[in-house]
């Protein structure tokens, strides 16, 4: 195998084949195909202020139209100093690494005598990298430690994959066959249904749902609907103070439970400006939106915009995917998915999702713990946003090297204002200060409850990478 050259032309105005591409996502690059220019991101990976996971499940696809509703122009014009060529006519999507992707290492010599331009005729993405498939096998820890031991395939393809995806080329166990067999039936169950419910996955029909949503897209901007309407944010700031200054004067009289019920109140309104803030929805400036939504979910409420940030992207990219949206991973609480049944990983926490003892039991009888498990949510949120703090998961370079540094000093004046200065100055008894913490936490279950609920009731089929 030779090394991978870049053509001789200027880098921009290389013409790349398929078969390179794929050549350098086995040789570990990260590319992603964006107005048909090809990106190789590898060096922006560290720096996304959205997070690394949301590249990562683009990488070998057309990623055209996730930047375009999610990246300013400014940050779309930063991306053309990745470009090293582009691409000719429509792309068909790679299943990406993360994914559980297989590619082939390039072979210039092949490619020479023309064995890349037959390949280029008979290979559909189906045989460059493995089709999106849900037809997951559990994770089996045995084999997965025995293939680390053997080391890496020799074969030709080159494998980058998920521990759950690579499981299903190791599974062995016969006492679980049937019960995998079954499951495997109900997974190719869900895809009829959607097959028969959604257009079809053929070039053309999806063409045209890609054409229609951008011709939407831009009607909308031309009528002006994306420009924020200021005066009605002057609204909402005036019901956020209304709210605290209501929490503040029955603390002063006393009334601890009815004060935290005025504040939850205030948290559970507040996380709507936060969420058009992350979007970049109400300024459309980078830094201006994210200090806005710093503000609103650190310094007042105590979650990190950062940790929202990287979990929303990845769920608006792998919407209800068992192994990928960390919006519907909830184990071993809640299972929306037989899927969930199988021990599968998630790629986005880089852990198994566990069906043992605890998860059967509690999945078991899911319908009557789901609410009071939600009007515990907001705990939940705290735990995740100081993992993603202290832990350093966001970027540590580039533009957003400093929203680590902000988010943390909102946490200090969060807990400084409402832990020491409400809890312990201004509510003498234990009692009146748990009345007070759980009555503010569980007044905001109906966010929880209307999130998960939409989210919920949605297919979790995963019909392949041709999907638009």
């Amino acid at each position: 195998m030779s090394s991978i050259r870049q053509p001789s032309v200027n880098r921009e105005e290389a013409l790349l084949s398929r078969r390179h591409i794929e050549g350098l996502i086995a040789d570990g690059k990260s590319v992603i195909i964006v107005d048909g220019k090809v990106l190789k991101v590898d060096a922006w990976l560290k720096y996304h202020p959205g997070g690394d996971k949301a590249i990562m499940h683009m990488v070998g696809r057309d990623a055209t139209d996730e930047v375009n509703a999610l990246h300013s122009a400014e940050a779309r014009r930063r991306m053309d100093s990745y470009q090293i060529g582009r691409i000719e006519g429509r792309w068909s999507n790679f299943l990406p690494p993360i994914q559980g992707g297989r590619f082939r290492r390039y072979d210039e010599y092949q490619d020479i005598v023309g064995h890349d331009k037959e390949m280029e005729r008979n290979d559909s993405s189906e045989s460059s990298s493995v089709q999106s498939s849900p037809l997951f096998d559990p994770v089996d820890h045995r084999t997965a430690a025995s293939r680390r031991r053997r080391g890496s395939d020799t074969s030709e393809l080159a494998c980058i994959s998920s521990v759950s995806s690579l499981s299903s080329l190791d599974v062995h166990d016969e006492d679980h066959q049937p019960r995998i067999s079954h499951l495997k039936v109900r997974t190719q169950q869900e895809i009829d249904l959607d097959l028969a419910k959604y257009p079809p996955l053929d070039p053309k029909t999806q063409d045209e749902i890609v054409l229609k949503y951008r011709q939407l897209n831009d009607r909308i901007r031309a009528e002006g609907l994306y420009e924020c309407n200021y005066l009605s944010y002057l609204i909402e700031l005036s019901r956020y103070a209304f709210l605290f200054a209501m929490s503040l004067l029955l603390l002063r009289w006393g009334w601890y439970a009815t004060s935290g019920l005025f504040i939850g109140i205030f948290w559970h309104q507040l996380v709507f400006t936060a969420h058009d803030a992350g979007h970049m929805g109400i300024t459309h400036d980078f830094t201006i939106d994210t200090v806005i939504g710093i503000i609103i979910a650190d310094f007042l409420g105590g979650l990190s915009l950062g940790w929202w940030k990287r979990n929303h992207n990845v769920h608006h990219i792998v919407t209800n995917s068992p192994e990928h949206d960390p919006d519907i991973e909830h184990m071993p609480f809640f299972a929306i998915s037989h899927r969930f049944f199988q021990s599968l990983r998630s790629t986005y926490y880089d852990r198994i999702m566990t069906y043992d003892l605890f998860a059967k039991v509690t999945i078991r009888y899911q319908h009557y713990l789901y609410y009071p498990i939600l009007t515990l949510g907001r705990f939940n949120l705290y735990r995740l946003s100081w993992e993603y703090l202290l832990l350093g998961l966001g970027p540590k370079k580039g533009l957003a090297w400093w929203h680590r540094y902000l988010e943390l000093a909102g946490q200090v004046f969060f807990w400084t204002w409402f832990g020491y200065g409400i809890l312990y100055k201004s509510i003498p008894t234990f009692w009146g200060r748990l009345a007070f913490i759980m009555v503010s936490h569980m007044i905001t279950a109906p966010l929880h409850i209307q999130i998960t609920l939409s989210h919920f009731a949605m297919s979790t089929a995963d019909l392949g990478v041709h999907e638009s």
